[in-house]
């Protein structure tokens, strides 16, 4: 897949078709027309958006057009439109990161195997971080601009905990969901995820016990698992290579807790030395603040328009020493202080303050879609296999403090699932 290109199945309408959703006012309303997507009859008739073949039955969208076409789906089909799809889904249904993570040994091998498979159908970068004996799994869409749809998350978060349930065959419950939103919709999010929800966090995390990722799957097949690989692998080695300069942003979303980090920091995380990161940086024309500078303007964005954190807390979580320093940052980045540009968000629609341009530099010029190579005969069969069940120094402390609050009831593994 290109850098930003969403490889959309047809059968995910299906989806949408089946629990009520009008696809086609969707699409109107995403500005999406219906003919992006393969429409059913040989695959002669299946045409994509520059009237080529399209002989997998899948739209290409960038990513723009796809959190458009979620935001139109939450107005069309309801706040819990998410938690809906991720409990009724079909084996037949399932794209091939989650069938490979399916078929793992245990959970951990499953988020690794959708964490790297993942990439081919999306520009989507899924991280699992153990500290402090928890095991904290989050999703960075690598292209998006502006604040996530709350049914995209919701969605993302919720098919993880299927992937867990119906892989481990236990009813899994994670320690804690943390959304990086105003509270909304507490009861139907604790009902479902069965664990506390910690509204206005720093970045969305669905949070499990450490312990949970050596849960053996009651799905393990190691023998589907080495006939799909090779083609999963060498659908990677045909694919476009990212740039560096995705790379250490994605390096520097991970660090936005608090800390500043340095070249030499960031230089460690990628494997590379501290003059040679400078280098390739300047050669793909940016530089380390320059991507800094963006990081932190579209999480400074994000937290204003989306939680009730205040302007000393948002500058400790970017890593300033001083708030003024953070004020004068974001004035320069959209000529209003943070306050000032918060009011005016919370008036404006939320397609309104979605996108901004982002600077050009170091992107990667998208190249022909692809089409997946993956052994089709072994994914029918791992498709048959599954069952079908359904200064802020004081801003930074009580930010501290409210971070390491323990859940409630911590729950580990138990019951049939």
């Amino acid at each position: 897949m290109p850098a930003d290109l969403f490889a959309v199945p047809t059968v995910l309408l299906e989806r949408f078709t089946a629990l009520g959703v009008d696809v086609a006012r969707v699409m109107r309303l995403a500005g999406v027309p219906m003919s992006r997507f393969a429409i059913a009859g040989p695959p002669a008739a299946r045409t994509q958006r520059n009237g080529a073949p399209s002989v997998d039955g899948k739209a290409r969208l960038t990513t723009r057009e796809f959190l458009a076409v979620w935001r139109a789906l939450e107005t069309v089909g309801g706040r819990d439109l998410g938690l809906r799809i991720a409990s009724q889904a079909l084996p037949h249904q399932l794209d091939v990161a989650t069938m490979a993570a399916l078929h793992a040994a245990d959970l951990g091998d499953a988020l690794r195997k959708k964490a790297r498979y993942k990439r081919l159908s999306c520009p989507q970068d899924i991280t699992v971080e153990i500290r402090g004996g928890e095991a904290r799994v989050r999703y960075h869409w690598t292209r998006a601009e502006g604040e996530l749809p709350m049914l995209l998350v919701d969605t993302t978060f919720a098919n993880t905990l299927a992937l867990a349930r119906r892989g481990t065959g236990t009813q899994v419950t994670p320690l804690r969901l943390e959304l990086a939103r105003r509270r909304v919709d507490p009861a139907a999010l604790t009902r479902h995820f069965g664990c506390p929800i910690r509204f206005d966090a720093p970045a969305d995390v669905l949070v499990f016990d450490a312990a949970a990722l050596a849960i053996p799957f009651v799905t393990h097949n190691a023998d589907l698992v080495a006939m799909l690989l090779p083609g999963l692998e060498a659908a990677l080695d045909e694919r476009p290579g990212r740039t560096l300069a995705d790379d250490v942003r994605l390096a520097l979303r991970r660090r936005m807790t608090g800390e500043r980090p340095s070249v030499d920091q960031l230089a460690r995380d990628l494997h590379i030395a501290p003059r040679t990161l400078q280098r390739r940086l300047g050669e793909l024309g940016t530089s380390y603040q320059s991507l800094l500078d963006d990081v932190r303007h579209q999480a400074a964005r994000n937290l204003l328009s989306t939680t009730d954190l205040d302007a000393s807390e948002i500058a400790f979580l970017l890593g300033f020493e001083e708030l003024n320093s953070f004020s004068r940052a974001f004035h320069a980045w959209e000529g209003a202080s943070p306050l000032q540009w918060r009011a005016r968000a919370s008036r404006a629609p939320a397609s309104k303050r979605a996108t901004r341009p982002r600077p050009v530099g170091g992107q990667a010029r998208p190249a022909r879609p692809r089409r997946l190579t993956k052994p089709a005969r072994a994914l029918a069969a791992a498709k048959r296999s599954i069952p079908t069940r359904a200064s802020t120094k004081p801003r930074a402390a009580a930010h501290e403090r409210r971070s390491r609050q323990p859940p409630a009831h911590p729950r580990s593994p138990a019951g049939p699932g």
